[in-house]
């Protein structure tokens, strides 16, 4: 249960902050940069739910997604030790298992590309793809943190950090798949296709 009286506390006032497991890391931390990363994503799957142009199918997902995004920014605030004091939250296998499933199942009637989409469309679909833009930002600074701290379990945290878990970031890619595919199918004929340079024509381009 989470219990918040406060707001501010100006603990982070000298550029720092605490980790899930309560450890002390700048702010400019790979691992926070990555949670904060997934906070801006939920915040863009926000605004796409609140436009109310979705289908419910879409909607009730994205409300697991958004759960499980605040899962995914503890687990990436904690790092991985061989005996926690407290259980942490973490990604699990099933979820990212229910992403996939989702993929098939919003993309099944979808129609077979023929080129790259631009991101845009209907008001919906448009935001969708910023959230996409966001977790795969989110992905990548989870790379790097895990290239910093390894993705092993420490038996001494207090000698050597702890790893970043592979399945939170695995989940990161399997949601930008999935918002790319929701927008797809949010847009519907709505969707708008990339002409490359040679076929465009230049009459069109012309300022009026």
């Amino acid at each position: 249960m989470v219990n918040l009286t406060r707001i501010y506390t100006r603990t982070g006032d000298a550029g720092e902050t605490r980790l899930s497991d309560n450890s002390v890391a700048r702010k400019t931390d790979l691992r926070v940069q990555a949670y904060g990363a997934v906070d801006e994503a939920n915040s863009a799957i926000g605004v796409a739910l609140a436009t109310g142009g979705l289908d419910e199918r879409i909607t009730a997902a994205l409300g697991i997604v958004q759960n499980e995004l605040f899962d995914l920014g503890a687990d990436l605030s904690n790092p991985l030790v061989a005996e926690p004091q407290w259980e942490p939250l973490r990604i699990v296998q099933e979820s990212i298992d229910r992403l996939e499933t989702w993929c098939d199942e919003f993309g099944e009637d979808l129609p077979n590309l023929r080129s790259f989409i631009l991101p845009g469309g209907t008001p919906a679909a448009a935001q969708l793809h910023v959230a996409r833009t966001v977790v795969r930002r989110a992905e990548r600074i989870a790379w790097e943190a895990a290239e910093q701290y390894g993705t092993e379990v420490t038996d001494d945290p207090e000698q050597t950090p702890g790893g970043v878990s592979l399945l939170a970031i695995k989940y990161l890619n399997r949601l930008s798949d999935l918002l790319f595919i929701m927008s797809r199918a949010a847009n519907g004929a709505a969707e708008v296709l990339w002409v490359p340079g040679g076929e465009r024509n230049p009459d069109q381009m012309q300022p009026r």
